[in-house]
């Protein structure tokens, strides 16, 4: 079975020789969620934006080895055909959300990719329903919660319907309530079948995760079972 997201022998890092990850190599099924975990500065968003053909399409970086979505490399497809495979949500959504209407910030991606109206539609209410968030569609992103921007903006990711969901720290920066909210509504998408990657600094919030990475910004990292991680947290000091 091809693996939904499968990375072999990546390095990545910015200047000649020092390395955030060195050799990372592991792959992911339908309906596994993968936790990256580790401090401030140790690489995390570096992945994320490598697992979303950002890096090497649009931000330069050293990156050895590859990334498959759905069986295909990132370096040989174009970041259109890359955001219909991955979609990646920042921890910040003001990143991510530049137009006066939710209901537009929905539309925006199917538009690009020049679906028909009808689809269009059809993909905003599908990614409204998911997120239950009908009553934002006609509100200024600049005028709600951080929380309703966060599952706004994951809403504009998921109307492209992407097998897999990278999420680097979505929840860092919100409240206790819109935090369970997020996390409630990742479990529901994992359970339905997407393939997710979700980056945090917090090991009590990955307690979904079927496996976890940990970084250490030195190059050396982790991977193992999210039980081992959970049940003995000693293991990310090494």
């Amino acid at each position: 079975m091809t693996a939904v997201l499968a990375v072999k022998g990546l390095s990545l890092g910015y200047r000649e020789g020092e390395w955030l990850c060195r050799h990372l190599n592991f792959s992911l099924q339908e309906g596994e969620l993968l936790g990256v975990i580790g401090p401030s500065g140790c690489g995390k968003s570096t992945l994320c934006l490598a697992l979303s053909g950002i890096i090497p399409h649009r931000v330069e970086g050293h990156m050895e080895g590859d990334v498959f979505l759905l069986g295909e490399n990132t370096r040989n497809l174009s970041l259109p055909q890359i955001a219909t495979r991955v979609g990646i949500v920042f921890q910040d959504p003001e990143t991510q959300l530049f137009l006066p209407q939710i209901r537009q910030e929905l539309a925006f991606g199917p538009e690009n990719l020049c679906l028909p109206r009808e689809e269009i539609a059809r993909t905003v209410e599908a990614g409204t329903a998911m997120t239950a968030i009908e009553e934002l569609l006609p509100e200024n992103p600049n005028e709600i919660s951080g929380g309703q921007r966060q599952l706004a903006a994951l809403a504009a990711v998921l109307c492209l319907d992407p097998a897999v969901l990278i999420c680097d720290e979505v929840v860092s920066q919100l409240d206790e309530a819109s935090c369970r909210r997020i996390l409630e509504l990742i479990g529901r998408l994992k359970e339905q079948g997407k393939t997710i990657v979700m980056v945090d600094h917090n090991l009590s919030r990955l307690q979904l995760a079927d496996r976890i990475l940990a970084l250490n910004g030195s190059g050396l990292c982790l991977l193992g079972p999210a039980r081992d991680f959970l049940n003995n947290p000693a293991l990310l000091a090494q």
